[in-house]
């Protein structure tokens, strides 16, 4: 592989001609199969997303990491593999053509990236010296196949939410990383009624609904000229589009105050997702990101907030066999939480 794209590159014209040339002259002993493998690895590393493209493609694959610069390992069905090796070159041209037309910088003043890739992919990439022993890159492919609320648990789950959704509660997701919150986010919009509007706020676009409905709004990093747009901002704008149900991709910072009194004058039925370890400490970490945005809060005012605007919070967890399941339903009340469901072992 290395052979053909080094010695296509030096040659003049179209890169599917040199690719063709190099490969019919020096491995003319291999048969048609091999020769198209050949052919469209090269033209992939010259032209499109090269080795990662190629990964990506692969339907079981889940997300494509490179640690250390050069590493390239793949996550399928929950479990890391390493799979092969990447030079520098190669990976900054890579990310280079994944970031082209996405509005998004990767250089030595702007080190770190998180954008949405028009074919659905979320990249986050992280350059030296900010990535200590090398460029640190995670690319998630888009959902090969849309969840739906039974593959996250039992009909017991299914009705519990199904029911929720249907009575307006605000449902707040919580769960680790790549526990499944966007994703089950997305199997509780498909059960929103189509005549609802539902307005979606995310710092990178995932949530793809088949909702008639939807309007997703993205927030904005600064950059050279152009002033920042955060989600916080986004959830005011939303409230001016006319929203049935308000969707927050990710709660991590000052939105949690916009979100909290949007609900409370009547735009109730939201969903959210935030960070945690279980359902409780979700809700011990919205109330510290209230005490940071709000100081003159007292812990029971933000507590008392959010008792009156969350009614259900939903907790994921990741198996090791890579199954993402609903481990706690616990149901917000003026006193205390109450649960729905207990947690669920492995």
């Amino acid at each position: 592989m290395a052979e053909v794209v080094a010695a296509a590159t030096r040659l003049d014209g179209d890169p599917a001609a040199s690719v063709e040339q190099v490969v019919r002259s020096r491995f003319a002993l291999a048969d048609d199969h091999q020769r198209e493998r050949l052919r469209s690895s090269a033209l992939a590393r010259m032209t499109g997303h090269g080795l990662i493209g190629e990964l990506l493609a692969e339907r079981d694959v889940d997300e494509v990491l490179v640690h250390r610069g050069r590493e390239v390992w793949t996550e399928r069905a929950g479990r890391l593999e390493r799979r092969a090796e990447i030079s520098d070159g190669e990976l900054e041209v890579v990310l280079e053509r994944m970031l082209a037309g996405s509005g998004r910088r990767l250089d030595r003043s702007h080190p770190v990236v998180d954008a949405r890739l028009a074919d659905g992919s979320r990249l986050c990439a992280v350059l030296p010296p900010v990535a200590v022993d090398g460029t640190a890159v995670a690319v998630r492919a888009p959902a090969r196949r849309r969840l739906r609320l039974d593959d996250f648990g039992p009909c017991e789950v299914v009705e519990q939410l199904t029911s929720a959704v249907d009575r307006r509660s605000t449902i707040l997701v919580s769960g680790g990383a790549s526990s499944g919150k966007t994703s089950l986010l997305g199997a509780l919009l498909d059960v929103v009624s189509d005549e609802q509007r539902v307005v979606i706020i995310e710092d990178t676009a995932e949530l793809n609904p088949r909702h008639p409905q939807s309007v997703r709004l993205e927030t904005r990093p600064r950059a050279e000229g152009i002033s920042a747009i955060d989600a916080e901002d986004l959830v005011r704008a939303a409230l001016r589009l006319r929203p049935d149900r308000l969707v927050v991709g990710e709660i991590r910072g000052s939105e949690v105050v916009a979100l909290i009194q949007a609900i409370n004058t009547g735009h109730d039925g939201a969903l959210a997702t935030c960070h945690a370890n279980s359902a409780t400490d979700a809700l011990t970490r919205l109330e510290n990101l209230l005490a940071r945005t709000m100081p003159s809060w007292s812990a029971e005012a933000a507590r008392d907030h959010l008792r009156s605007t969350i009614d259900l919070l939903v907790h994921l967890r990741r198996l090791p066999t890579g199954q993402r399941l609903v481990s706690e339903i616990v149901e917000l009340t003026p006193t205390r939480p109450r649960s729905l469901l207990e947690a669920v072992s492995e």
